[in-house]
C-alpha cells in the first residue's frame, strides 16, 4: 500500500524512480481506507533528503499512510528553500489540535550541545509531551532518541570523545516482541552520533526494554513498557551515500574525523561503501507500524481512549 503525500512533493518523483509506492493526495481522496496518520517532526538540516529516506521505509510497509511534515521553528533554513517549507511543512499551532496514528521525531546535528542549551529545546518538550496524549506510538531517532530518554525517563547521555561512525553489527536482547519478527539473531544498522546511552541504565529502569544492542555502538533499540515509545539509538533511514557524505563534510570542514567504521570495502574511504541495513530498516519501520501503530491505535482517532491493550492482541 501507498505512503499519500502532498501534490508535487519533490521526494515523490525519487521514490517513483525507485519502485516505491506512493500516492498524492489527490488521488488518494477517491479511496474509502482508514490510512494511518503519521506526522514526521523533522530536525534535520537537508529536509528534503531526510523526508526522501522516512517515506521510502513509510512505503515498503503494507498500509496505506498519510504523512504529515512537521517543523520546529519557521526560521529560514540554510539547506532547504523557504518555499518548500511553507508548501509542505506545517507548525505545531497547525496541529495541536489533532491526533495521529504515528509521530517519527528524526534526528538533528546537536549531539555536543546540552539539551537545555538547545534553542528549540522547550519546544521540543512540549511536543514530546503532547505526543504523549495525541499519538498511539512514537518513533525517536538518533538524537531525538536521546532527548526522549532523557526528558520522559531522565536517562542522560555520555559525550563521546569523537563521533560514533560507520555500520555496527547488533544482536537481539529477546526473542518475544513484535517489533523484532523477522529480524535475524545479528544484523547491521548505521550510526552517526557524539554520544550514546548507558546500557545498564536503560536495562535497570522499570519503564523500559532493551531489545537490541551491540558491542561496538552500545543500545540500539529501546521500547518503553506501555509501547508508546519506540527509542532507534542509530539511523536505519540512511541511504547508501549518507554516512560517505557526511565524513566528506566533515573533512572539508577541517574536523579530522575518523573513517566510519565496517562501511567502505576494506576500510578504504576511497573504495566503495556497502548498505548492508536496508532490509534492516524496512523492516523494523514496517513492524512498528504493523503491530505498535495499526494494531493498537482507534479506528476514531478522536477517541485515543479507545487504544487497543497490547496484551489483549
Amino acid at each position: 500500500m501507498p505512503v499519500r503525500i502532498p501534490d508535487h512533493l519533490p521526494a515523490a518523483e525519487v521514490l517513483e524512480s525507485e519502485n516505491i509506492f506512493v500516492m498524492s493526495e489527490t488521488r488518494a481522496a477517491n479511496q474509502d481506507i482508514r490510512p494511518m496518520k503519521v506526522l514526521i517532526l523533522n530536525l534535520m538540516p537537508n529536509k528534503i533528503e531526510t523526508e526522501t529516506q522516512l517515506l521510502r521505509l513509510l512505503g515498503n510497509t503494507p498500509l496505506q499512510v498519510d504523512v504529515d511534515l512537521l517543523r520546529i521553528h519557521d526560521k529560514e533554513s540554510k539547506h532547504t528553500s523557504i518555499d518548500h517549507m511553507n508548501t509542505f511543512y506545517r507548525d505545531f499551532e497547525a496541529v495541536r489540535h489533532k491526533n495521529y496514528d504515528g509521530l517519527i521525531i528524526t534526528g538533528a546535528p546537536l549531539g555536543q550541545i546540552d539539551f537545555e542549551d538547545v534553542v528549540y529545546w522547550d519546544h521540543i518538550r512540549e511536543i514530546i509531551d503532547w505526543s504523549q496524549e495525541h499519538v498511539t506510538s512514537v518513533l525517536f531517532l538518533c538524537w531525538a532518541a536521546h532527548a526522549g530518554l532523557y526528558h520522559l525517563y531522565g536517562l542522560n547521555r555520555k559525550v563521546l570523545p569523537q563521533k560514533r561512525s560507520g555500520v555496527f553489527v547488533h544482536r537481539r536482547t529477546s526473542q518475544h516482541f513484535p517489533l523484532l519478527r523477522g529480524f535475524d539473531d545479528e544484523f547491521f544498522a548505521p550510526h552517526s552520533r557524539f554520544a550514546e546511552m548507558d546500557v545498564e541504565e536503560i536495562r535497570q529502569h522499570p519503564q523500559l526494554q532493551l531489545l537490541a544492542e551491540s558491542d561496538e555502538a552500545g543500545a540500539y533499540l529501546v521500547l518503553s513498557r506501555n509501547n508508546r515509545n519506540l527509542f532507534v539509538m542509530g539511523h536505519p533511514e540512511y541511504q547508501k551515500s549518507t554516512l560517505n557524505e557526511e565524513y566528506q563534510r566533515d573533512l572539508s570542514q577541517g574536523l579530522d574525523p575518523n573513517v566510519p567504521q565496517n562501511y567502505y570495502r576494506n576500510d578504504d574511504p576511497k573504495a566503495d561503501a556497502i548498505a548492508r541495513w536496508h532490509s534492516h530498516g524496512s523492516l523494523l519501520v514496517s513492524n512498528w507500524l504493523n503491530y505498535y501503530v495499526y494494531q493498537l491505535t482507534p479506528y476514531d482517532l478522536s477517541d485515543m481512549t479507545a487504544m487497543t491493550p497490547w496484551e489483549s492482541r
